[in-house]
């Protein structure tokens, strides 16, 4: 994998998701959908939640995401699983097909990214 795109802030309160997207989205026109993943970590995995009420705070669902990753192809995507624990969220909570993985596995694969971008 070439690139990771790391989400680790909530959807809503600022732009970085939706600027993440945005990147993530460019970056898909310049390499294959193999060579990009995308981590959700910590409070980033609050934007794959189905059923999100953004209208209330007058912002865009971010749920919408992975409707554009799929568009795109961007297949590999991982959530730690203490991450999921801790929201006490499971797998079938979010509006993305993802792999969890443990926080060591989640570091690890991380790690095997020739470049990082958070948001």
């Amino acid at each position: 994998m070439k690139v990771a795109f790391i989400f680790t802030h909530p959807p809503y309160g600022s732009s970085k998701v939706r600027e993440g997207l945005d990147a993530l989205l460019a970056m898909s026109a310049y390499c294959d959908e193999n060579e990009i993943a995308v981590f959700f970590w910590n409070d980033g995995i609050l934007s794959l939640l189905k059923q999100q009420q953004a209208d209330a705070v007058l912002q865009k669902d971010t749920a919408a995401m992975s409707k554009l990753l799929m568009l795109y192809e961007i297949e590999q995507c991982f959530v730690c699983e203490e991450d999921l624990k801790r929201y006490q969220c499971s797998k079938e909570a979010l509006s993305l097909p993802v792999v969890v993985l443990d926080n060591e596995n989640f570091f690890k694969r991380l790690q095997q990214a020739e470049k990082i971008l958070t948001f």
